[in-house]
């Protein structure tokens, strides 16, 4: 599963490739039901990656490479295994113990709602003495009852205890979730989604996220590692939803998914750019560019289907991986093109694809298990990167044991050690487009089609061609860096080239 010490022998290949900060998945002490997003310890190093000590050297040596700590707060649930819910087991009804919880009494021998669990089946687990308790994802967590002023006492504690390791923020887990309506209402709709409700964006939340950002602000911000920060991870299933969270005095930084969600078409994509760039509005508060992440399909398998669909898992068979990896190329150079801070999972910058055919027998994360399969969940996503060598685990593994997830045998092809190499290389691109990255205000050019032209400050210019043929490039410029071959001033379909007067 890798460690804190194999992270700090890869710290210098982060600093080559540019990263200036690294946000890291839950690390903490955790049974690993749901990838370490069930914690049992919100303040130590499950022994899998190390210690404390492990985490703090890790920190003191990105710092010597100008790279920034993210560490990732889980605060909507914890671990079943966490001595908190532990002692609410062991407590009595109405105890304060079951009080930092949602335990309620069932209604006709079933459940006290009908809310649904977003991996699958009730969001309700019965305990012994027949109280229910709430859990949104997996039985095996918990939610907090974020009513109870005792849960977020707590949870300020967690976050200074970080904040004074030396971390420079944290990444909001389920932000929009934490506080449920009191009278946990029935909902006439109990598919799980990402509207508001009774259980997500309620408006407690404001309050929350003002407290937490004068936490953040009582750390110097003059010294490394600066202003701390938050991010916050929210769902919406509408564009629209996004704009109540930009709030000056709450988050920094609100996670911008739209991306993940825009099929390859040069006028959705204008439409997503200009919606994330306005929506912040006169607020100091922004919108990152997220392209992927640890919970959606892997962009090259995303834009290398028939039909675009942001959670579906096609065979194999039935994905282009050449066609979705010149896309996924293209998007590199556009989301790195483009004003303000960019995230890039781990993997993408080697242009990996999804891992489809893992067996079931393999296959760790609970939306698997609790769909009974007809899910295949995130496992995918989630596969260890190949580093060297031409045979799994891939330089992964100091001892050559197997990774968690079994990495492909076509890897071998996508090695950093091989991309490293090739100067053609998707790694070698990211590289590149890192360093080069351009500054100034955006402007839309005039553009063919099918196609993306924007400028960025004096003499700069990103095209992206979204059509089916190749397009002129425009006079006067010259290519500093495109994704794919660029010949007789054309600019093929599925390519992007950053251009300079």
């Amino acid at each position: 599963m890798g460690d804190f010490a194999g992270v700090r022998a890869r710290l210098p290949y982060l600093a080559d490739l540019g990263v200036d900060a690294i946000w890291f998945s839950p690390f903490y002490p955790s049974p690993m039901a749901d990838g370490g997003y069930d914690v049992a310890d919100y303040r130590g190093i499950d022994p899998r990656f190390g210690t404390l000590g492990d985490f703090d050297a890790m920190l003191a040596e990105a710092a010597q490479h100008d790279m920034r700590v993210i560490v990732d707060l889980v605060p909507n649930h914890c671990s079943s295994a966490h001595p908190a819910f532990q002692a609410a087991l062991a407590a009595a009804p109405g105890s304060p113990e079951r009080e930092m919880f949602l335990f309620r009494d069932g209604r006709a021998d079933g459940p006290p709602n009908n809310w649904q669990s977003i991996f699958g089946g009730s969001a309700w687990t019965q305990v012994p003495d027949g109280q229910w308790y709430l859990h949104l994802f997996d039985s095996s967590q918990p939610d907090w009852n974020w009513h109870n002023p005792a849960v977020g006492a707590m949870f300020e504690d967690v976050i200074r205890f970080w904040l004074d390791r030396g971390v420079a923020g944290l990444r909001v887990d389920v932000a929009h979730g934490l506080y449920k309506d009191p009278l946990l209402p029935d909902a006439a709709d109990p598919t799980p989604s990402d509207r508001p409700s009774a259980w997500y964006h309620r408006p407690e939340l404001h309050d929350l996220y003002r407290g937490w950002r004068t936490v953040l602000d009582s750390y110097p911000a003059d010294v490394f590692p600066g202003e701390r920060t938050a991010v916050g991870e929210f769902w919406f299933d509408e564009p629209e939803g996004m704009l109540t969270y930009f709030v000056d005095g709450e988050m920094h930084q609100i996670f911008n998914f739209l991306p993940i969600a825009t099929p390859w078409d040069a006028g959705a994509w204008r439409k997503t750019i200009d919606f994330s760039i306005s929506a912040a509005g006169e607020t100091s508060v922004v919108a990152p560019w997220v392209i992927g992440n640890h919970d959606v399909p892997r962009l090259v398998t995303r834009y290398g289907k028939p039909e675009f669909d942001v959670w579906g898992h096609p065979a194999p068979e039935d994905v282009d991986v050449e066609l979705g990896g010149r896309r996924a190329r293209a998007l590199a150079l556009l989301q790195l093109a483009l004003p303000g801070s960019a995230y890039v999972y781990q993997g993408e910058e080697l242009g990996l694809p999804e891992v489809l055919d893992l067996p079931d027998e393999v296959r760790d994360d609970p939306i698997f298990h609790r769909s009974k399969g007809e899910r295949l969940g995130r496992d995918g996503c989630r596969v260890p990167l190949p580093w060297s060598g031409d045979a799994p685990p891939f330089g992964f593994s100091p001892d050559g044991a197997a990774t968690w997830l079994p990495q492909p045998e076509d890897w071998k092809r996508r090695t950093v050690e091989v991309q490293l190499s090739d100067p053609t290389s998707t790694l070698r691109l990211y590289r590149e487009a890192i360093r080069l990255r351009p500054s100034g205000p955006m402007r839309w050019l005039d553009a063919e089609p099918g196609v993306l032209a924007f400028a960025r400050g004096d003499g700069f210019a990103c095209l992206v061609n979204m059509g089916d043929a190749p397009v002129p490039l425009p006079a006067g410029h010259e290519v500093m860096l495109a994704s794919g071959p660029v010949t007789d001033g054309l600019l093929p379909a599925d390519t992007a080239a950053w251009l300079t007067a």
